[in-house]
C-alpha cells in the first residue's frame, strides 16, 4: 500500500524509516514497500516517494537497512500512476488513450489526460528500469512492478482505457507490450538474484475490462521472462475492489477479496501466485495457502497490529480491527478508508500504537491536511527541480517533462 511519507525532496525521511523497522520486527517474511515513484512529474499523490536517477540514494539505502533488522527481506515496489493524477497535482497526466477518469461527480478532481507518444513510452520503460537498478544498489532485494489498480500498466492493459490502434493498443498482446517491455528492461539491468515481480489485476471489476481471462494470459507471457513472483489484487479508483468496494459487487467476502479468481489462476499458472486484500485472520491465510496460492498479503493488517505475524505464530491473533466505511458514496469510502490505514502508519511512526477506533471523517480531514502540506512542498521542489536542470541537463534516462 501506498504510505504516502515521504519527506523533504520526495526522499524516505526517519517517519518510514521508523515504519518499516517496526513492521520488521514483527515477524513478515518480505515487505514490499508502497509506490515508489519512477517519474518525478508524475505522482500519485504528493507524499510520494520518488526515485531517480537525481534521487540520493543515501535515504533509500537506511529504508532498507532498517525494513530488513530483523531478517526480513524488501522488495520496493515501483510505479506510474499515469491518467490516475490529482487535477491540483503539477506535472503530467499520461495514458494510452485520452480516456479520462470516470467517477461521476467525483471526476473533476483527476486531470485530464493525453495519449503518450511513442518516445513517452520509451522513456518510460528506461524510468522503471533504471528505478530498479538504484533500489538495487540502495539494498533493496527486489522490485514489485505495479500493473495493477488503474495505474499506467494497468491502463494499457485494460480495453476501456487503451483505444490505441497501433502496436501498443487492440489485442492482449499489444496492450501487455509496455508491461512485458518493463520486465525486460529490468531484467536486463539488475542482477540474477534481484526478484522481480509483477501486482497484475486478477479483475478490474468493470464491464467490458480486464478480466480473469486476460490475467491468466498475462501470467502466462511473463512466465518465461525471469519473473518471480505476481501478486494478484483487484480494482481501480474507478472500481475499488481493492477496498472492498467494486462497481459490480463481485467482492462480497470479508476477506480475501480476490481468493476465488486466484484459485482459478493458481491452477495454470506457471509462476508462484500472491493473493492480497483484506486478509486479516490466520484461518483466512491458511485458506488462500490450501487454494494453491504460495503467498499471503496483508497490508492492512499489520498497519493495525504490526506484530500479527509473531501473533500467529504464538496461536494468538489481532485484537483491533479497522471497521469497514460503508458511506453510499464508493468514492469517498474508498478514500476514507485509505485515510484510516495511513493514520495508523502515522501513529507508528510516531511511536504510538495503532488504534481501530478512529473516526473515518477524523482520518479523512487529517489525511487532507497532510495532503495539502505536502503538495505545498512537492510544487516547490518540483519547481527548482526544473530551474536547476536548465543548467544541468538530465540524463536521457529521466527526462524532464513538464
Amino acid at each position: 500500500m501506498e504510505e504516502n511519507l515521504a519527506g523533504s525532496s520526495q526522499l524516505p525521511d526517519g517517519r518510514l524509516i521508523s515504519l518499516y523497522r517496526r513492521w520488521g520486527a514483527g515477524g513478515v517474511g518480505l515487505l514490499i514497500t508502497g509506490n515508489v515513484m519512477i517519474h518525478a512529474e508524475a505522482l500519485t499523490g504528493p507524499g510520494g516517494v520518488v526515485l531517480d536517477e537525481r534521487a540520493s540514494l543515501d535515504p533509500f539505502s537506511r529504508w532498507a537497512d532498517a525494513a530488513k533488522a530483523d531478517g526480513a527481506a524488501v522488495w520496493m515496489q515501483i510505479s506510474h500512476p499515469g491518467r490516475q493524477v490529482r487535477a491540483d497535482m503539477p506535472g503530467v497526466v499520461w495514458a494510452p488513450s485520452a480516456v479520462a477518469v470516470q467517477l461521476g461527480k467525483h471526476s473533476k478532481r483527476f486531470g485530464k489526460p493525453v495519449a503518450m507518444t511513442d518516445a513517452q513510452i520509451s522513456a518510460t520503460v528506461e524510468r522503471f528500469a533504471t528505478t530498479a537498478r538504484l533500489a538495487e544498489q540502495a539494498g533493496f532485494d527486489g522490485v514489485e512492478v505495479h500493473a495493477a489498480h488503474g495505474y499506467l500498466l494497468s491502463q494499457f492493459l485494460s480495453p476501456l482505457v487503451n483505444k490505441r490502434s497501433d502496436a501498443w493498443g487492440g489485442a492482449l498482446e499489444n496492450r501487455a507490450r509496455l508491461l512485458l517491455d518493463v520486465v525486460r528492461a529490468i531484467r536486463a539491468v539488475v542482477s540474477p538474484s534481484f526478484a522481480v515481480a509483477v501486482k497484475l489485476n486478477s479483475a478490474d471489476f468493470q464491464l467490458g475490462g480486464f478480466d480473469a481471462d486476460d490475467a491468466a494470459s498475462v501470467i502466462a507471457m511473463l512466465e518465461p521472462l525471469g519473473v518471480d513472483l505476481v501478486e494478484l489484487s483487484g480494482g481501480s479508483y474507478e472500481s475499488p475492489a481493492m477496498a472492498g468496494r467494486p462497481t459490480d459487487g463481485r467482492t462480497a467476502a470479508r476477506e480475501a477479496y480476490f481468493l476465488e479468481l486466484a484459485a482459478e489462476l493458481a491452477k495454470t499458472s506457471r509462476l508462484p501466485l500472491m493473493l492480497t486484500g483484506g486478509i486479516r485472520s490466520r484461518e483466512t491465510a491458511e485458506q488462500v495457502l490450501a487454494s494453491g496460492v504460495e503467498l499471503v498479503g496483508m497490508a492492512t493488517a499489520i498497519a493495525v497490529t504490526p506484530d500479527l505475524p509473531i501473533r500467529w505464530r504464538e496461536g494468538r491473533e489481532a485484537t483491533e480491527r479497522l471497521k469497514p466505511v460503508g458511506w453510499s458514496d464508493k468514492t469517498l469510502a474508498s478514500a476514507a478508508s485509505m485515510a484510516l490505514v495511513r493514520h495508523q502508519m502515522r501513529r507508528i511512526t510516531r511511536g504510538k500504537h495503532p488504534s481501530a477506533m478512529t473516526r473515518p471523517v477524523h482520518a479523512l480531514v487529517c489525511d487532507q491536511r497532510n495532503q495539502r502540506r505536502a503538495l505545498r512542498r512537492y510544487r516547490n521542489w518540483l519547481e527548482n527541480r526544473a530551474s536547476s536542470s536548465q543548467a544541468a541537463p538530465l540524463n536521457t534516462a529521466t527526462p524532464l517533462e513538464i
